[in-house]
């Protein structure tokens, strides 16, 4: 068993070295083949859960940062040395004093200290994200640890494994999206899933066989099609069908409410071109390149009306881009063509499928690492003032949303949010106090409740005014986490309510009234006339308290008059103008019948007070026409 993990580790290493001696100076190299030789010897004695020697994970985390993430000497330097001071006896300042500032650096943001030990999951994550904010190859060192521990979780007890997989969905999966690493972030969450549920990522795995040897003919036949078109037309390109892996299906099965074989959407075609292709001895541009692709393609096949998204000239918050059409696949069945389904296509250069891969380290320039990190400023301040470990994790989950959506300003200018995000959403993003004061949204120039859930390439523009009060719904239509901890903040500074009406009589500010204390210490508010006050009082004459009921300008109470008026021209206008204009209270409902030139009119609106109602009662009184108001119980 000893020969074949060293065959192993012998592979592995040499794989590691070939990939890396082109890439780096002879220096360099030198350096990681001794780091690989210091890590051996620092591990020597030291066994994995599985029972296989230790060194061999520094050595796999080590090749996932040379081939799958394409990274420097000095992160390579650092995956082997990654466990070496945390569990071994060198410290970082031999390290440091080996291999230089930089490895150290790097070594050191993976390591627990001793007194980091004990920290919790959530402490684990703020210091992950933290050192985002100085390098963002400590972070994608931490996630080759991680992506490597996850692929060798089978030798884990069960506990063990739910937790980790736990970890690796919630934080490290939507973490890796985030950075733009789409093959990491599958893979990642794809093997929590595995762990976390394994009947039903089985399940999803047998279909999805199934469904590859049922379906794997016909789009055969459909790429053969696809690829000469293309070759007729002079353009040079590679296709490759792709399977959506487990979890996305299985996720993709809980949005929609639906079967696995009814979910849309199981596979894509994808069709890769040169970052700049010639063609009749023109260069095109990337965007030059996928629109002739797409003009070729629907030229020969039917397309999707509506199906078109150009993640090109609108890449998501992740850096992904790529051009989206859905093209229908027809089968000949004997004499006659069939339609069969539509398949989608995402025509991508080859700098495009090396951004999806390798995010934000795609580009190996300062200004765009440091672009990267730019964008988790705002989240790194908003982690910073957490102390609460709930709201934390509400951070993470809002901040890492698995996609997103472009709108746009009525000035053109593009907004990100997250994916089922409302107008609501736009408008606390725009600024705190345009969402605190939204009263409507116009959405593509139509007229939009504020909750509205927005689409990509939604035109949105937020009304506003100093008569809206935030109410306690709106959190449950805000995705951002900037929107839900203003909404929080407001509602919990906003004046409460001391005490409960009773919902009989429906006492108001200024009504002669009676309290009783509850057994809980609440206290229940009646008209002192109330039917159920006098029966209570009857019964528990100790529990009346002496409690005022009084008016405050920020508190208002739903009434509900009807009134009966001789019908006649410009009537309801003057009804509402009574109340509106000249008490400025707000009108949430109106029903109106008009039978024999008698109408009967019932209106809900909100008041401070008794004596509010009473003037707006009087005013209406005054109309010409009116014969009776009178004020009915809201139930």
């Amino acid at each position: 068993m000893k020969n074949v993990y060293q065959e192993k580790i012998d592979g592995e290493v040499q794989m590691l070295f070939d990939v890396m001696r082109k890439r780096v100076s002879l220096h360099d190299f030198d350096r990681i083949k001794d780091a690989y030789d210091f890590s051996a010897k620092a591990h020597s004695g030291q066994f994995r859960k599985g029972g296989e020697p230790y060194i061999i994970h520094p050595v796999e985390v080590a090749l996932i940062v040379a081939t799958e993430l394409e990274l420097g000497a000095n992160p390579v330097i650092a995956a082997f040395l990654h466990d070496v001071v945390e569990d071994t006896d060198y410290t970082i300042e031999d390290i440091v004093e080996r291999y230089g500032e930089d490895v150290g650096f790097l070594v050191e943001s993976v390591t627990k200290k001793k007194n980091e030990k004990k920290l919790n999951q959530v402490d684990n994550f703020r210091k992950i994200l933290s050192s985002a904010n100085y390098d963002v190859r400590a972070v994608l060192l931490k996630l080759a640890d991680r992506l490597n521990n996850m692929r060798t979780l089978n030798a884990m007890l069960p506990h063990k494994q739910m937790k980790i997989a736990g970890e690796t969905g919630y934080f490290f999966a939507p973490f890796a999206n985030r950075l733009g690493m789409y093959h990491i972030k599958g893979e990642l969450e794809n093997l929590s899933f595995r762990y976390r549920s394994p009947r039903e990522y089985n399940c999803i795995e047998e279909q999805l066989e199934a469904e590859k040897e049922r379906n794997n003919p016909k789009i055969d036949a459909f790429v053969t099609k696809v690829k000469d078109c293309l070759a007729n037309a002079g353009l040079n390109v590679t296709i490759e069908v792709r399977y959506r892996n487990e979890f996305s299906l299985w996720r993709k099965m809980k949005e929609k409410g639906t079967d696995f074989k009814h979910v849309e959407g199981k596979h894509y075609i994808r069709i890769i071109y040169p970052d700049y292709a010639i063609v009749n001895d023109v260069r095109l541009s990337e965007k030059e390149m996928a629109i002739r692709i797409y003009s070729v393609l629907t030229d020969n096949f039917k397309e999707l009306p509506g199906s078109v998204m150009n993640y090109i000239n609108a890449p998501k918050r992740n850096g992904y881009q790529s051009f989206h059409v859905k093209l229908l696949c027809e089968q000949e069945v004997g004499a006659e063509v069939c339609a069969n389904q539509w398949e989608e296509i995402h025509i991508s250069s080859e700098r495009m499928v090396r951004k999806s891969r390798l995010g934000c380290v795609a580009e190996r320039t300062e200004s765009n690492v440091n672009s990267w990190v730019e964008k988790f400023r705002g989240m790194l301040t908003e982690i910073s003032e957490v102390t609460d470990e709930a709201d934390f994790l509400e951070v993470v989950d809002l901040g890492f949303p698995n996609d997103d959506i472009l709108v746009f300003t009525p000035d053109g200018q593009g907004v990100i949010l997250p994916k089922n995000a409302s107008a609501l959403d736009f408008a606390f993003y725009i600024h705190t106090n345009i969402g605190l004061k939204a009263k409507y949204a116009r959405i593509n120039g139509k007229l939009s409740s504020i909750k509205t859930m927005l689409n990509r390439g939604d035109c949105v523009e937020i009304g506003t005014s100093d008569d809206v009060h935030p109410e306690p719904d709106w959190l449950n239509h805000v995705k951002l986490y900037k929107a839900k901890k203003e909404l929080r903040h407001y509602l919990q500074n906003k004046p409460k309510v001391e005490h409960a009406r009773c919902e009989h009589c429906h006492p108001l500010p200024g009504d002669e009234v009676i309290a009783f204390k509850n057994g809980d210490g609440s206290l229940m508010m009646h008209k002192s006339d109330c039917a159920k006050a006098l029966a209570r009082a009857s019964r528990e004459g100790d529990a009346i308290v002496a409690q005022s009921f009084d008016e405050h300008k920020d508190i208002v109470y739903p009434v509900r008059i009807s009134v009966k008026a001789i019908d006649r021209y410009h009537l309801l206008s003057e009804l509402l103008s009574c109340i509106t204009d000249e008490l400025h209270l707000p009108v949430a409902r109106l029903a109106t019948e008009t039978m024999d030139n008698i109408g009967t009119c019932t209106i809900d609106f909100s008041v401070h007070s008794v004596d509010e109602l009473n003037q707006a009662v009087d005013s209406i009184n005054k109309i010409d026409g009116v014969e009776e108001v009178s004020r009915i119980d809201v139930e």
